[in-house]
């Protein structure tokens, strides 16, 4: 198959998620992380920054946390400035949310936490294109100390903000699967993603525009993975975004070339990858497009 990329202004839209407990994860999200509730829809709530949905919560009863399959490793919000993380670590201090950790990953600076359902979050804030660095036509990144003491004191002004900021939005997602070549064949050559970097043997990270990646892919649930069951929280579907119907009808096209089984959604196209994991791929649209679809996605 011949590779297509999609548009450099292809983003993010939303993450969609299985929950135990509705009220429980809400009181999470606004208290600890600062999201704001857009609405709720029966069993599904909507929250985000003040601008378009970033995330969406259905409650499934007696749905738990089973590691070892695919789906998510964590959603990653991203801020508009240091500033912002840094009011934002100093929130989640006050609060005494506990951290899973936090990096430098030199193309970014990032926080690492869980929800009560052990959905994986990551908030980070991303340096100046020109501070990135190349080696060898390779995006170097890595792994490295994060300065909290510093970040803390970024905050400036910003200290004592509860909400994350309007004009945060969903940066990447990060995804268990359970063979890494072929979910980076698909996400590469049939979606559309540019592969940016190998990460050894058993991650990959693609995107589109150079951007450092809109999309993590690994195999650390193990190889071979199988697909989570109903019954568990965690990844419904991820809304990846293009500018216009023109390279939506591409993408369908690469999909049906591929007989990926994808399914006609209010607002898009839905598709399963490889490992299961579901994906959204529709047209960017006005802030509160596709609410009504609640029902739908809730189904998927």
């Amino acid at each position: 198959m011949t590779t297509q990329s999609l548009p450099a202004t292809t983003d993010l839209g939303y993450v969609h998620l299985t929950v135990a407990d509705l009220p429980r994860a809400l009181a999470f999200y606004q208290e600890r992380l600062g999201l704001q509730l857009h609405g709720r829809s029966g069993a599904t709530a909507f929250l985000g920054a003040g601008g378009s949905d970033l995330l969406r919560l259905t409650e499934v009863p007696g749905s738990r946390p089973m590691p070892g399959h695919s789906g998510l490793y964590h959603f990653a919000l991203l801020l508009p400035s240091r500033a912002d993380l840094g009011a934002a670590l100093g929130h989640l201090v006050r609060t005494q949310t506990r951290l899973t950790g936090g990096a430098d990953h030199l193309v970014s600076e990032a926080l690492y936490l869980s929800d009560p359902d052990g959905n994986g979050i990551e908030l980070y804030r991303d340096r100046s294109r020109s501070e990135w660095q190349t080696v060898d036509g390779h995006l170097r990144m890595d792994t490295l100390p994060l300065d909290y003491t510093s970040l803390l004191e970024a905050a400036g002004s910003k200290a004592g903000n509860e909400q994350l900021p309007v004009g945060t939005v969903l940066g990447h997602m990060h995804l268990h699967v359970g063979d890494l070549d072929s979910a980076v064949a698909f996400y590469q050559d049939v979606i559309g993603l540019n592969l940016q970097m190998r990460y050894g043997p058993s991650a990959a990270f693609l995107s589109s525009g150079g951007y450092h990646h809109h999309l993590g892919v690994n195999t650390w649930a193990g190889v071979g993975a199988p697909p989570a069951p109903p019954d568990a929280t965690g990844l419904r579907l991820w809304q990846l975004r293009v500018p216009d119907e023109e390279a939506l009808e591409a993408v369908r096209e690469r999909l049906e070339a591929a007989h990926a089984g994808m399914m006609s959604h209010e607002i898009g196209t839905f598709v399963r990858d490889p490992s299961q994991n579901g994906l959204l791929i529709s047209v960017r649209q006005g802030e509160a497009a596709g609410r009504g679809d609640a029902a739908s996605a809730a189904s998927v």
